[in-house]
């Protein structure tokens, strides 16, 4: 298993809250459960996941360093409301070679104005966006072909 390709799985702000934040838009399963589901998949597609979450966005920028540095296949990344505002997330996913996938559970550009802009879209190689925490599983089936 440790010959296998990695995927980090990277989680910003609030993602932690997943199943009793706001059910109506992001639904009733938590951060654990949709790990689960990724690695069961994962564990199929022949990929090992390192999957985090942090509300502080060094430790996002850390992680990002740190997957380039580790050889990882791709970044799966939902930076929460950073996807909108951080410039240094954006600055990060330009600095290293490796692919960063934006995933998210609700589609953005159906929601509030001020989240229709993405930083993280703009550095990215694609996004997923609008299918429940099915964009996980869809991120990871895009992953695995990189």
């Amino acid at each position: 298993m440790a010959d296998n390709p990695t995927l980090y799985i990277i989680n910003g702000p609030n993602l932690n809250m997943l199943g009793v934040r706001e059910p109506d838009i992001y639904g009733h399963e938590t951060l654990d459960d949709v790990a689960g589901e990724l690695e069961d998949k994962a564990a199929d597609l022949g990929l090992n996941i390192d999957m985090r979450q942090s509300n502080h966005e060094g430790h996002l920028i850390d992680w990002i360093q740190e997957a380039y540095a580790n050889g990882a296949k791709a970044i799966i990344l939902n930076a929460g409301a950073l996807t909108h505002t951080s410039m240094a997330i954006y600055d990060a996913i330009r600095a290293v070679e490796t692919p960063v996938i934006e995933v998210h559970i609700s589609n953005p550009l159906a929601r509030e104005d001020y989240r229709t802009e993405s930083w993280v879209g703009k550095a990215a190689i694609g996004t997923i966006s609008g299918f429940g925490t099915q964009s996980y599983l869809l991120a990871l089936d895009a992953a695995h072909t990189l």
